[in-house]
């Protein structure tokens, strides 16, 4: 069977180009798109009609997600926002098999009670998000389990998989990558965009969704489904469906979003206490500010355009602003105040810390002492090595009960515990923490 291509054209954002649908008008102000297929009617449509489905693939690969999701999260958030549904599709089913994208290995494969397990905790992040209840465009949230774990291996490659060309699927980034880098990519995961393709025509053809959104490594696999519903449709130019991907996002160092030397920022409390989610967003290079502000937090874009004349110091103001906004969104405004007040005492030295990070010791390991290096070392949160941890004390930046330190021998004991029963460490103004005893 030959394979005719069909053509479909896409844009690389064109600044001066003007947007009707609110929003198409919000995300580009916002700097949200990457690329997408045919966007000038995509805008029209979104403009002339309400409550639209458009769907986000999440696989569930771990029990949360992290930063790293979260402009997805804030896309689905806006869409709603203007008035159409967004659909959250949980990969029940292709985690099963693992997405190659941006990968230099294969997933680790997760058992299916693993994979529901991790789906629980996904769908508590969104619940904060994301409206499920609007009876006007409420979200919905599917998993792809439902009918790919029922699909017959020869009936499926008969019907769709005869709409899939080798040739170009060797093309894109997923696969081209991994094999030009000489790294083996399995059959198994080869499978995967085929999957995805499918899933944008099932959801077309169970609640009418026209819109795939995703990061620009899933550019491929959205092509793929656009063009497997153009190819099942072939006499019908009536309908179509659009793509449309958000740009990698990584800091102004080069490293990846939502990655520290401490691990993910997850969306988890569990795994990511508010204070923490708090400092990760307040800790922001001075270049991400503005951008930040734009993909992660309502803020008007107008009030976040004034916080880009900020210079110097001043520019703490605008982190203060990012982390007050991110943690609330997800944590709410009652954990957020906590966050900034524990924020407010630290630099003010008022002594209220309950809210910093605790590391537990059995009591009788301070009858001969903890090591500073050893306390500084625990979970990373002070340093990443005993040689960091020294050239922080070195250069005079540990402080114990806001005491400066220069010995770096020295150990914690039952004496350094202050009246409240604790030992706050201290490396630098921002990173603290509390030892206490169990």
């Amino acid at each position: 069977m030959s394979f005719k291509k069909i053509n479909i054209s896409f844009i690389r954002l064109d600044n001066m180009t003007i947007y009707n649908s609110d929003f198409i008008k919000e995300i580009t102000a916002r700097g949200f798109i990457h690329q997408a297929t045919d966007l000038n009617n995509l805008d029209k449509i979104l403009c002339n009609k309400k409550n639209i489905p458009g769907y986000i693939g999440f696989d569930c690969t771990a029990t949360s997600l992290h930063v790293g999701s979260l402009i997805q999260i804030m896309l689905l958030r806006w869409y709603q926002k203007y008035g159409h549904q967004p659909i959250v599709l949980l990969g029940g089913g292709t985690t099963l098999v693992g997405d190659p994208s941006g990968k230099d290995e294969s997933r680790k494969l997760l058992t299916t009670e693993i994979i529901e397990s991790n789906a629980i905790g996904i769908k508590n992040v969104f619940k904060k998000f994301i409206n499920f209840d609007n009876n006007d465009n409420s979200a919905l949230m599917v998993n792809n389990a439902e009918w790919l774990t029922k699909l017959n291996y020869i009936e499926f490659l008969r019907d769709f998989g005869k709409h899939f060309s080798i040739n170009r699927m060797l093309g894109f980034d997923s696969v081209k990558l991994r094999l030009d880098r000489e790294q083996t990519l399995s059959f198994l995961e080869f499978n995967y965009m085929i999957l995805q393709a499918y899933d944008f025509y099932e959801l077309n053809k169970r609640y009418a969704c026209a819109l795939q959104m995703g990061g620009s490594d899933q550019w491929g696999n959205i092509i793929n489904g656009i063009e497997l519903y153009r190819r099942l449709n072939i006499n019908d130019n009536k309908s179509n469906l659009y793509g449309l991907t958000s740009p990698l996002i990584t800091t102004s160092s080069g490293s990846k979003m939502g990655k520290t030397a401490n691990g993910a920022i997850w969306l988890n409390s569990e795994l990511c206490s508010p204070w923490d989610y708090w400092q990760f967003w307040r800790n922001t290079e001075d270049k991400d500010v503005i951008k930040f502000l734009k993909l992660f937090t309502e803020i008007n874009i107008h009030e976040i355009n004034k916080l880009e004349k900020l210079q110097g110091a001043d520019i703490n103001e605008a982190k203060i602003i990012l982390a007050n906004a991110a943690t609330s969104l997800l944590h709410g405004e009652k954990e957020k105040n906590k966050a900034l007040n524990t924020a407010k005492s630290i630099f003010k030295n008022t002594g209220q810390e309950e809210n910093l990070p605790i590391i537990y010791y059995n009591t009788d390991r301070f009858i001969d002492g903890v090591t500073l290096l050893e306390c500084m070392i625990e979970n990373n949160y002070l340093a990443n090595s005993k040689s960091e941890a020294r050239r922080l004390i070195r250069g005079s930046a540990v402080k114990i009960n806001d005491a400066s330190v220069s010995d770096e021998n020295i150990k914690i004991t039952k004496i350094s515990f202050n009246e409240k029963d604790q030992v706050k460490i201290s490396a630098g103004k921002k990173k603290h923490m509390l030892i206490k005893m169990k």
